[in-house]
């Protein structure tokens, strides 16, 4: 930076003048500074910062030289946070849905979920497709401990009362069971449509490729029967299905 000298200054000699610029330079960079972390504190601890974009500053308390130097320092904007997205709505496949009120239906042999509602396959019997509409029924239900043994419509379902509903309205369970009752339920192993795990103490449902469950393992505990894309570890159930399903 070139600076014009007075003929006072000029007088006085060099010294002088090189004191006066480090004197005001210093002066500038404290008020830089100083304003470098009134950003910061605004930023990091959450507050509001009037100004972001360039914002100068003068050093009218300094000695001048002719005119104010004029400083300026760049704040950069906050990125925007990115917002979370549901892991249900990430389907690879997004097939033409068919929405009946209350049986949606999907080309295919798969199951879709959608907002928590499952589609049932086109090709499966029509007891899959009345398990899968009848699970919907009840996907927003809480989770109650013996919810749905003295009944198959309750308030709220078990694991093992969820998982009855679903067989009883596919025809394939007259009254409900409790999960150490389905370990020995129909026949052994996994079924091409439903297939049941069944352990002492829980027992889920994969019906059409989708699991059927009380246990969300995003949340953590026992929220109440649910739809899920993705399975879960079997080691320690026993895998029922019913005869012909």
């Amino acid at each position: 930076m070139l600076f014009s000298v007075p003929g006072r200054f000029a007088r006085a000699g060099l010294p002088s003048l090189v004191a006066l610029v480090v004197l005001s330079t210093s002066n500038a960079f404290a008020e830089t500074n100083r304003r470098h972390h009134a950003y910061r504190r605004h930023v990091i601890y959450g507050a509001r910062p009037a100004e972001i974009a360039l914002q100068p500053f003068s050093l009218d308390g300094a000695p001048r030289l002719g005119s104010a130097i004029q400083v300026a320092y760049y704040a950069p904007r906050p990125a925007p946070r990115a917002q979370p997205v549901d892991p249900e709505d990430e389907n690879e496949s997004r097939p033409q849905l068919e929405t009946s009120t209350a049986r949606p239906t999907v080309p295919g042999n798969r199951a879709v979920l959608r907002n928590g509602i499952a589609y049932a396959p086109a090709n499966a019997p029509d007891s899959v497709k009345s398990a899968i509409w009848a699970a919907n029924a009840i996907r927003t239900k809480p989770y109650v401990w013996g919810g749905g043994h003295g009944s198959f419509h309750d308030s709220g379902y078990d694991c093992s009362g969820a998982v009855s509903f679903t067989l009883h309205n596919a025809g394939a369970l007259n009254q409900p069971l409790g999960s150490s009752d389905l370990l020995r339920y129909g026949e052994r192993g996994r079924g091409r449509w439903i297939t049941i795990y069944a352990r002492h103490g829980h027992t889920f449902a994969m019906i059409a490729g989708l699991r059927f469950d009380t246990t969300d393992f995003r949340y953590g505990g026992d929220v109440g029967p649910r739809w899920y894309n993705n399975g879960r570890e079997t080691w320690g159930f026993e895998a029922r299905h019913p005869s012909g399903l």
